[in-house]
């Protein structure tokens, strides 16, 4: 009839645009995947490295059993293996991830014993069938490769990897990730390193503060007892709040405000003792005092100017202490107008290669060498700011110094820690 031949039509005419649609729909699908993922080994790349960057946090913190556990998920994706073992030094197990062995059977002491066999041999091992416990013809632990951590130069741990087959890829894929984690494990100690570095040069700084600072300043606040008591008991009380601050145990940072407040108690007590020979002029811009800048990384310049400088000089000093905003930055430059010093044997001393000179015999002629105050300051800023934020030094016999520091306003490792009141 002609109106079945007509509904006939009508369906294959729709049925055919479907058809198209449905072909246009995959193709425009297929080109945007394309367009924004990339071919299959761009993909491919990608994935491994979003991977490998999970993993890389928590070994970068340490090898114990909680970073094992979050990482030891990434690093068997990673592998693409049924089970994946992160052992420690000791061949202890840290972490088990992924497939649990055929019921009744505990592979927990037998990869000890592999783990430990890889870090006594120091090489990669491959397991076969008789290796692993497993009595189950389908287990799909049934062997495996062994391979020992070495961290600078010695086995700290061992990942292992176990599955239905070791292949030769998997033996290849499984060493070179063990590397890849060796290596995350390496920085993990060379950061504890730079840590603990950080921490030696601020106790040095704070051991160059106490000899003579300590004994010139209880000297000249001695000397007020009897003419000026009240002034003796500001200036001790001022000598109290400063060597608070400089001994504190909490935290690398604090804000520039709370280092130019201790840089004025240091002043307060070197007037003290320098009488009118010593000025100061001070310029601080209200909008960098919130900065966060690295402890002690200020006054041991202001001390430098005060001892090396103007401490030398015959007559009045004048000292100058300016911070200003540059933007994204603090830019501080510490002044004096005292003898100054040769700019090679300067250089030589924030290099750590000067020599003390031969021709100086007596104590207070070696405290002219400015020494380690302007290195230890010049190298924690190049530490957590970079090389382009290291001490800039102008100086000169007879033209005194001039010391300029830039400190980005925001920087990821300046954190500034809550007051220590102990």
């Amino acid at each position: 009839m002609p109106w079945f031949s007509t509904i006939a039509a009508l369906l294959l005419l729709a049925g055919g645009l479907v058809a198209v649609i449905a072909a246009a729909v995959f193709l425009l699908r297929s080109v945007r995947k394309r367009q924004f993922l990339g071919t299959f080994q761009e993909r491919a790349t990608y994935e491994t490295l979003h991977t490998a960057s999970l993993a890389a946090p928590p070994l970068r913190a340490r090898l114990d059993a909680d970073g094992a556990r979050r990482a030891g998920r990434h690093l068997r994706a990673l592998l693409d293996v049924p089970a994946l073992t992160l052992a420690d030094t000791t061949g202890t197990l840290l972490v088990w991830d992924g497939a649990e062995p055929a019921a009744g059977h505990r592979h927990d002491e037998a990869v000890t014993r592999h783990a430990r066999s890889a870090l006594s041999s120091g090489r990669t091992e491959v397991l076969g069938i008789n290796d692993v416990p497993c009595g189950d013809a389908d287990c799909l632990l049934g062997q495996g490769v062994v391979v020992p951590l070495i961290v600078t130069g010695r086995p700290e741990g061992a990942l292992a990897v176990y599955g239905a087959t070791a292949t030769t890829g998997l033996v290849r894929a499984t060493t070179e990730v063990a590397r890849w984690v060796s290596t995350q494990l390496e920085l993990a100690e060379f950061d504890r390193s730079r840590t603990a570095v950080a921490e030696a040069e601020i106790r040095a700084l704070r051991a160059q503060i106490s000899p003579h600072f300590i004994y010139n300043s209880l000297s000249a606040i001695a000397s007020f007892v009897r003419t000026d008591p009240e002034r003796a008991r500001e200036l001790l009380l001022e000598f109290a709040e400063f060597t608070r601050y400089s001994f504190r145990r909490h935290g690398d940072f604090t804000s520039l405000a709370e280092e130019l407040r201790c840089i004025d108690r240091y002043l307060l007590l070197e007037r003290a003792r320098f009488g009118g020979r010593l000025q100061v002029s001070l310029q601080v811009a209200p909008e960098v005092l919130s900065v966060v800048v690295p402890f002690l990384c200020l006054q041991p310049l202001v001390e430098n100017a005060v001892r090396h400088g103007l401490e030398c000089r015959a007559g009045p000093g004048l000292l100058m202490i300016t911070a200003q905003d540059g933007g994204n930055e603090a830019r501080i430059t510490v002044e004096d107008n005292g003898v100054g010093m040769d700019p090679e044997r300067l250089a030589d001393m924030l290099r750590g290669e000067a020599k003390p000179l031969a021709d100086l015999s007596s104590g207070s002629d070696r405290r002219r060498e400015p020494g380690i105050g302007l290195r230890n300051v010049d190298e924690r800023l190049r530490h957590v700011y970079g090389d382009a934020y290291g001490l800039v030094v102008e100086t000169a016999p007879g033209a005194g110094t001039k010391v300029r520091v830039r400190v980005p306003k925001f920087h990821p490792q300046a954190v500034q820690e809550g007051p220590d009141n102990g």
